[in-house]
């Protein structure tokens, strides 16, 4: 398999937390294989959100944000594995720049990928196909996989460009503030209240 694409390599890396380049190379070696790709990244000693992924994360912080006029807010929990970290002022910046953002976005329907229900994507795909037709045979996958991944990009929290910080989804936050503390950090809950909805 030799055309790796953007997304395959996307996703390698917000499971990973390794580098772009470092994930596209692995899947290429993989042959697009991804369970053989983050074998390779653990044994390169590059998926550090790999080896701490199963690390409990027990300990953390409730924050909020209220908007001015409080007619909008948000909670968020966020989840480490020590005390330590769970108040430590960067784990707290990023728990508060969340409830910011959740404030902000809306549109969310899911914390990650997985959570997305499936009758949701199956109808986004079916759109995406119908809307394909019209093009030639042998790009319409490609179009669609497009389509559905725009649609991902703003309904999944992770992969949501954060509202602060340009050109850095939430996923590419957490899994800095993960490496840097050395610790799982789990975006546990999410919740977005606004006045008469």
């Amino acid at each position: 398999m030799s055309d790796i694409s953007a997304a395959e390599v996307k996703a390698l890396r917000d499971r990973t937390g390794a580098g772009m380049m470092a994930c596209k190379k692995a899947l290429t070696e993989a042959q697009g294989d991804v369970e053989k790709a983050v074998e390779l990244l653990r044994a390169r000693g590059e998926a550090q959100a790999a080896k701490r992924a199963g690390n409990d994360a027990t300990e953390g912080t409730v924050q909020s944000y209220i908007h001015a006029g409080g007619k909008i807010g948000s909670l968020v929990e966020v989840n480490c594995e020590t005390d330590f970290v769970a108040r430590n002022d960067a784990f707290v910046a990023f728990a508060k720049d969340l409830a910011l953002h959740v404030a902000a976005k809306p549109e969310m329907l899911a914390i990650t990928e997985d959570e997305i229900p499936e009758e949701d994507r199956t109808r986004e795909v079916r759109i995406a196909t119908e809307q394909a037709a019209d093009r030639p045979e042998n790009v319409r996958e490609r179009i669609v996989q497009g389509k559905l991944d725009k649609w991902l990009d703003e309904v999944v929290l992770m992969r949501q460009e954060h509202v602060k910080y340009e050109g850095q989804t939430i996923e590419d936050l957490r899994a800095k503030l993960s490496s840097d503390m050395g610790e799982n950090v789990v975006v546990r809950r999410v919740a977005r209240f606004a006045v008469g909805e």
